[in-house]
């Protein structure tokens, strides 16, 4: 069962686990993977949970089932730490340099999935912000080593230019009639 947003939801830091919080009510809270330090000043005071919020959170509810085969309970997770970074995390630079350029121009719009590439290895990323030039996307596989000393884990957010971004590879299935 998906979670819908409700009036008494918000945002609250949580100070005993140092992360952002939502408050799904008056005994649920949901964390989120964003400390401190990477998030806006107004985070890390309680916040409402308002209608533009509900409004990104509902949208991805919409599209990620559409392409993602994931039991309810993640895609409120992805859509809730998404949320979160759409609307709470500082702004940062592209370091799109960690990741091989696409052969392929993208249309990159939130809420579509990609690919980046990194080392020979692919990771999956939904983009929760979207520029002219660049993206803001969360990282949906587990991990992402980016060097030797720097490894991204879920949830975690970059900014790539749009030329970083790979189309998901598409299955085809071949009939022979």
């Amino acid at each position: 069962m998906l979670l819908l947003p409700q009036k008494d939801w918000h945002w609250k830091y949580n100070d005993s686990y140092g992360v952002l919080g939502v408050s799904l009510g008056s005994e649920i809270e949901f964390l989120t993977a964003y400390k401190a330090k990477s998030l806006i000043p107004d985070a890390l005071s309680s916040m409402e949970f308002n209608i533009a919020h509900a409004k990104f959170y509902m949208s991805l509810l919409d599209k990620l089932p559409k392409t993602l085969s994931l039991t309810d309970a993640a895609i409120v997770q992805i859509a809730l730490n998404a949320t979160a970074a759409h609307f709470m995390l500082t702004p940062q630079m592209p370091k799109s340099w960690f990741f091989d350029t696409s052969d392929v121009c993208v249309y990159s719009d939130v809420g579509k999935i990609f690919e980046l590439k990194c080392q020979k290895q692919r990771a999956l990323v939904l983009v929760v912000e979207n520029t002219l030039q660049s993206a803001l996307v969360m990282l949906l596989s587990p991990e992402c080593v980016l060097s030797g000393a720097k490894t991204m884990v879920q949830f975690e957010t970059i900014k790539v230019m749009h030329n970083r971004l790979h189309p998901l590879r598409v299955q085809r299935h071949v009939v022979a009639a």
